[in-house]
């Protein structure tokens, strides 16, 4: 899932100066899942917000919601007329879900709540381990499954670099050596032929922050 991190109260505070009247709109998925942006979080910032403006004479008027995904455009249509009567939009949502609200309300200012931090999982409750940088040159199948792109301290992709000890990396001293991982792995599975091969170069052009998808292009416009 894409891994996000609340914003600093300070932060949402100097943001939201002066709206006139604000959405807060919490995203159930992923932001959801990070305890950044549910319908909890929604309300406690809501909530602090509205104490914030009050104490401040800001005459600020705060409403909120949240809908299912901020990213797919049929979650949206739930709170359109809210957007509508609304100056500004605070979205709890990752990057994504922001940029696609920007497009669906073009009249209307949308800000970022959170910070967005990469794609991973949960390790334990509240802490999250980065598993993919979404490169779009996968080769997880010659590394059988494990990415040195993202895990590996230095992003090698041609066989650890020789610094590890006792299996440990020498850039970041609480975690394995990846190629380790892979090595183990691939033996694991006879396939250990991969190491033996040419190392892949990536094809970085094909970024997908590089794209611009056709959907997002559409919003709006009809």
């Amino acid at each position: 899932m894409i891994i996000v991190e609340p914003k600093s109260f300070e932060e949402i505070e100097q943001m939201t100066k002066g709206c006139g009247r604000l959405l807060v709109l919490g995203c159930e998925t992923c932001s959801a899942m990070c305890f950044a942006g549910g319908q909890r979080q929604v309300a406690e910032i809501a909530s602090s917000i509205r104490m914030s403006k009050k104490m401040s004479q800001d005459q600020t008027e705060v409403l909120d919601d949240t809908v299912a995904r901020q990213c797919e455009l049929e979650f949206l249509d739930h709170v359109k007329d809210k957007v509508a009567a609304c100056n500004t939009v605070l979205s709890l949502s990752c990057g994504a879900g922001v940029q696609t609200m920007a497009k669906m309300f073009p009249d209307r200012r949308i800000l970022p709540a959170v910070n967005t931090k990469f794609i991973g999982r949960a390790t334990k409750r509240g802490e999250w381990m980065e598993m993919c940088m979404a490169c779009g040159d996968c080769i997880l199948e010659r590394t059988a499954g494990i990415c040195p792109v993202t895990r590996c301290a230095k992003g090698l992709l041609n066989g650890p670099c020789g610094g590890a000890t006792g299996g440990i990396c020498e850039v970041s001293k609480d975690q394995p050596c990846v190629w380790q991982e892979i090595y183990h792995a691939l033996k694991r599975l006879n396939m250990l032929h991969y190491l033996k091969q040419k190392p892949q170069v990536k094809d970085w052009p094909v970024h997908p922050d590089k794209v611009v998808r056709k959907d997002l292009r559409e919003v709006g416009a009809t």
